[in-house]
C-alpha cells in the first residue's frame, strides 16, 4: 500500500488516498501511483507520495498541509506566527524550547512562553 496526497493548484493537500499494491509498478512506485490516481479521478494529476515514517518527504501529508517544491516536503499549517520553520525537519518549532520535564505545557503566544497547565 502506498499513500498520496491530492494537491489543489497551490499545491495544499486536499485528501489523502492509499493506492493497492496491485495498482503499483515495484521499479517506480510513486509514478505507477499518480497513473492510476489520475485515472481513477479522472484526469486529475496533481498528487504526490506520501509517508507514515516520513521516508518519503520529510512528512506524513494532512489535509491543509502545504508541499513544498524546493525542499521536496509536506509542512503543517504553521501553528503560531512566532514560531520557525526547522529547514532540516520541515516542522514548525517554537522560539524557546519546550521545558524538558514531566509537566504539561501549552504555549502562549502573547507572551511568547510556555506555560505550565494546572490540573487543580
Amino acid at each position: 500500500m502506498a499513500n498520496f496526497a491530492k494537491l489543489d493548484e497551490n499545491n495544499i493537500v486536499i485528501e489523502v488516498n492509499t493506492v493497492a499494491n496491485a495498482a503499483l509498478d515495484s521499479n517506480n512506485e510513486e509514478s505507477s501511483g499518480i497513473a492510476f490516481l489520475t485515472a481513477w479521478s479522472n484526469g486529475y494529476a496533481n498528487w504526490k507520495q506520501t509517508s507514515y515514517n516520513g521516508n518519503i518527504r520529510k512528512n506524513y501529508a494532512g489535509i491543509g498541509y502545504s508541499y513544498d517544491e524546493i525542499r521536496d516536503a509536506f509542512i503543517a499549517p504553521k501553528p503560531y506566527e512566532s514560531w520557525i520553520l526547522n529547514e532540516d525537519t520541515c516542522t514548525w518549532q517554537a522560539p524557546i524550547q519546550h521545558p524538558n520535564d514531566d509537566k504539561l505545557y501549552y504555549w502562549n503566544e502573547e507572551g511568547l512562553n510556555w506555560v505550565e497547565v494546572n490540573n487543580d
